[in-house]
């Protein structure tokens, strides 16, 4: 059993002198402005590839929040760039919201409004008000906020259409990537809205917000979550038919926390105690059928079994967390000594010790998976960075309730 302490030192030491760093050094895009959109595993750079949404405002979240923890200005200055890239090219100045990507140059190559991109660009804006203070940030993140709530939220069925069209007027094209099928509704946006909206409310605790926050735990609750199985549902219709049974283990033990962090700060007990045995629940779903004997967690399964025993780097950072929410929720060790396990893996097989930063995935016996990128559209900081934060503030917290119980 790993003690707090070391943990922390072990976390430390990952997140500053490998994620953060590699981003810091590796990233920037000096000739066209912002970050390169894409650099292969050998650290090849693609210098013509489109610059994604996702990617940029990942980039700020990343280095707002790192910037929050250790108060480092470099993390600041890399901060301050993502987010004048992602004001002065992805911002759609004519109709609001920010384009789905950009080319290398810089010039609108997919502009629909995919509204899990919106909710990361509010992520990441809110989060860097927190950091930097400045008002600006909070004020695009607001009006984000109420462009989805005026274009994309259903009031008749809940929860919100995944895009529009550039002009925030109907399109055919929903899907977030050729893996993802071309549904109106799918939990992947509903749980990002719900982590967008979450910061944001951090930032801004406006009772209409709240009001968005809560109805939107609520529909998942009701509608994504499989309480049978404790798996979340993820494509639906409109009116929030289930299409496919595929099960993502990844988003399950994410979405344990996402939900549990969510009631957390609208602070409303009766709410909490509902996400509470839910978060539970779907964190032993996970734990009962979805880690492997090495303690990584698989990537896809449907109700007959695994169908996807990779091992992508994202679920294992979500896993780490995840299970150690459940622990803090429950007290029990099996949840600690899952995410140790997490831990473990991901030092053992995911962190790229040549290359820098984490490999994309590995396959069933740990060998990394070929043509895996270390940044593109969907290959940013944030998981990792994310969960390394996470749980350097939670061990904090266990440390700081064994000096207490110590007294």
């Amino acid at each position: 059993m790993l003690d707090a302490l070391p943990w922390m030192r072990e976390l430390d030491e990952e997140l500053k002198n490998n994620i953060l760093r590699f981003w810091a050094e590796k990233s920037v895009d000096t000739a066209r402005g912002g970050f390169y959109g894409e650099i292969d595993g050998q650290l090849r750079v693609n210098e013509r590839a489109d610059k994604g949404l996702v990617l940029n405002a990942r980039i700020l979240w990343t280095f707002s929040a790192a910037y929050r923890h250790y108060k480092d200005e470099q993390y600041l200055e890399i901060a301050g760039r993502a987010y004048d890239y992602l004001i002065g090219h992805f911002l759609d100045r004519d109709h609001g919201g920010l384009y789905w990507m950009v080319d290398a140059d810089g010039h609108p190559s997919q502009d629909k409004k995919q509204i899990y991109g919106q909710a990361f660009a509010i992520y990441a804006l809110s989060e860097f008000y927190l950091a930097d203070g400045r008002q600006e940030a909070l004020d695009a993140s607001i009006e984000l906020y109420q462009l989805i709530e005026r274009h994309s939220h259903d009031p008749i069925h809940r929860g919100y259409i995944e895009a529009l069209g550039r002009d925030w007027t109907y399109t055919s094209s929903f899907s977030l990537s050729n893996k993802d099928l071309n549904e109106k509704k799918s939990m992947n946006t509903h749980l990002h809205v719900l982590e967008a909206y979450t910061n944001l409310y951090r930032a801004w605790k406006s009772p209409t917000l709240a009001s968005s926050l809560t109805r939107l735990i609520e529909v998942t609750l009701e509608k994504i979550v499989d309480r049978a199985t404790g798996h979340f549902r993820l494509f639906f219709d409109e009116e929030w038919n289930a299409k496919g049974s595929h099960i993502s283990y990844g988003h399950d033990i994410e979405g344990s926390w996402l939900l549990m962090e969510a009631a957390e700060v609208l602070q409303d007990q009766t709410l909490l105690e509902r996400v509470r045995a839910v978060a539970i629940r779907m964190a032993e779903a996970v734990l009962a059928k979805g880690v492997d004997h090495d303690g990584g967690i698989w990537n896809e399964a449907d109700p007959d079994g695994v169908t996807d025993a990779n091992k992508d780097w994202w679920p294992q950072a979500e896993a780490m967390v995840g299970f150690y929410n459940a622990y803090e929720l429950t007290g029990e060790s099996k949840f600690r000594a899952a995410a140790i396990h997490s831990w473990k893996f991901i030092q053992t097989y995911i962190v790229d010790r040549e290359h820098g930063e984490w490999h994309w995935g590995v396959d069933p016996n740990g060998s990394p998976l070929p043509g895996g990128t270390k940044i593109s559209a969907w290959k940013c900081p944030y998981h990792n960075g994310r969960a390394c934060l996470e749980m350097l503030s939670r061990l904090q917290k266990e440390t700081n309730l064994q000096e207490v119980d110590s007294l």
